[in-house]
């Protein structure tokens, strides 16, 4: 069976304002949001019942992703090491075009032009597809939901349901459209039969396999694997050459760490005790096994990454270990869907690190997409003070671009205005002096009939602001007549 190759469709996330305003307009879409979160909300409250156990859980989780950040640079030494002792090898990319060229070079490498991908969310950072199909190298995704977008041309709209933006119609003629001979049918588990299908029949063309890594233990020198349907599996397996990427802030110390993490991902993501399949990987196929890949390879990408690193408090962004627990409760994303932000990551955790991957310049606008509410944050499995990062990024967005800071991040000062910073240094001013303040207040309220009708973004969608008639100092002296 011929490989069907589909473009991606991509959004850049300077246009936030503009597709949320489309997605709010979009009923339908709506309801198909808020239906899925509260299915989710559901699902992880009936996984942690006892709320004494979920805290200490959430503890245990945030302290082994803290004590293993701390000693990064340490532990990615040590997993090179113990995965290039065990035939694994391992490669270093700073930027996505160099990550892009590793995988690219492996596919030539292996003789093959057809790319078999697991679930990875750092291959869509990188937009691995796309580039792969500028080389004349077809990458198709065995993943149920991410092979439905990747059918529909679309990126996923949520990193853990990458089609629950789409119903079971528009799946049923979609598959019917493009899988050829499939007949037009919204049976669920006729569809699921016929992706199955389709993409099985490519496992024995590929040549090489790709996944991402969900945990990767720097004691052991073993990449854990987190999956449902099998096809993490077959990817990692049937072909000749597994090729792993990960963020480098998988790492964890031990083996001991992964099991409190795995629990809190899969009952946080899918309201799962346990997913399906479990895998851990830790090499090529020995003399004397029958099956296996001959060659795997591991792929750590930076990406923006150390530059969160390098702060104490944005290092916490590297917490996330990809639940989508934030975005799930978060009033905000169930309301304009993932595509409406424009990037891989969308929600409540792509508002804090997209801004590292990105740049500020390319997304100022998404930290300022949220109502501050504190949900993300409350339900984070470890516990990432998500609030206080959008709080810290807004201020870094509108700092004056050529101010010096310690640690400057990368498109500081993108919503930077200089005429709004004047108008705040003028209020500050007229606040740091009792006279100043008691002056313009009575002046403030003496001129309230000259506040104009409009007043920017304010009145768009509430009434225009203005002044008391008088002052509060001015009513409580009356009262006290």
């Amino acid at each position: 069976m011929k490989p069907i190759v589909h473009k991606l469709e991509f959004m850049p996330s300077r246009e936030f304002k503009a597709r949320a305003h489309e997605a709010l307009g979009n009923t339908g879409q709506r309801r198909s949001f808020r239906g899925a979160m509260d299915f989710l909300q559901a699902k992880r409250a009936a996984q942690f019942p006892d709320t004494a156990e979920l805290e200490a859980l959430r503890t245990l989780g945030e302290g082994i992703r803290q004590r293993c950040l701390s000693k990064l640079p340490e532990l990615l030494e040590t997993l090179e090491a113990r995965l290039t002792a065990k035939g694994v090898q391992v490669h270093w990319a700073e930027t996505p075009e160099q990550a892009n060229a590793i995988i690219r070079g492996l596919v030539v490498a292996a003789g093959g032009d057809l790319v078999l991908k697991g679930k990875s969310m750092v291959s869509e950072e990188i937009e691995l597809n796309h580039h792969l199909a500028e080389h004349g190298i077809t990458a198709i995704e065995s993943d149920m939901g991410e092979y439905i977008v990747q059918l529909a041309g679309e990126k996923p709209s949520h990193i853990v349901m990458p089609a629950v933006h789409k119903t079971r119609a528009q799946i049923a003629r979609l598959f019917h459209e493009k899988v050829p001979g499939a007949p037009l049918t919204e049976d669920v588990d006729a569809l699921i039969r016929i992706g199955r299908h389709a993409i099985r029949d490519l496992y024995p063309q590929a040549k090489v396999g790709l996944s991402g890594v969900n945990f990767a233990v720097a004691e052991t020198g073993t990449l854990c694997l987190v999956e449902n349907e099998g096809n993490g599996r077959m990817c990692t397996t049937v072909p000749d050459v597994h090729i792993a990427i990960t963020g480098i802030e998988k790492v964890v110390e031990f083996l001991s760490d992964v099991p409190p993490l795995y629990s809190l991902l899969t009952r946080s993501a899918t309201g799962q005790p346990v997913t399906t399949y479990f895998n851990m990987i830790s090499g090529p196929r020995r003399d004397g096994e029958r099956d296996g890949p001959k060659q795997v390879h591991l792929v750590l990408l930076d990406n923006g990454r150390s530059q969160a690193f390098a702060d104490e408090q944005l290092r916490a962004t590297l917490q996330c270990i990809r639940c989508g627990a934030c975005m799930n409760h978060c009033p905000v994303y169930a309301r304009v869907g993932g595509h409406a932000y424009g990037t891989t990551y969308p929600g409540p955790i792509g508002a804090i690190i997209s801004p590292h991957l990105l740049g500020l310049q390319n997304t100022k606008d998404l930290p300022t997409a949220s109502s501050l509410c504190g949900a993300c944050g409350e339900v984070c499995p470890v516990r990432i003070p998500i609030p206080d990062l959008l709080l810290r990024l807004r201020e870094e967005a509108v700092r004056a671009p050529d101010q010096s800071v310690s640690h400057p991040l990368k498109g500081q000062g993108a919503a930077h205005d200089p005429h709004l910073a004047g108008v705040w240094r003028l209020w500050a001013w007229l606040h740091a002096n009792p006279l100043r303040y008691r002056a313009y207040t009575w002046l403030a309220t003496r001129l309230r009939g000259l506040m104009p009708r409009k007043q920017l973004g304010w009145t768009l969608h509430r009434i225009a602001l203005k002044p008391a008639p008088k002052t509060l100092q001015e009513r409580l002296a009356e009262r006290q007549r």
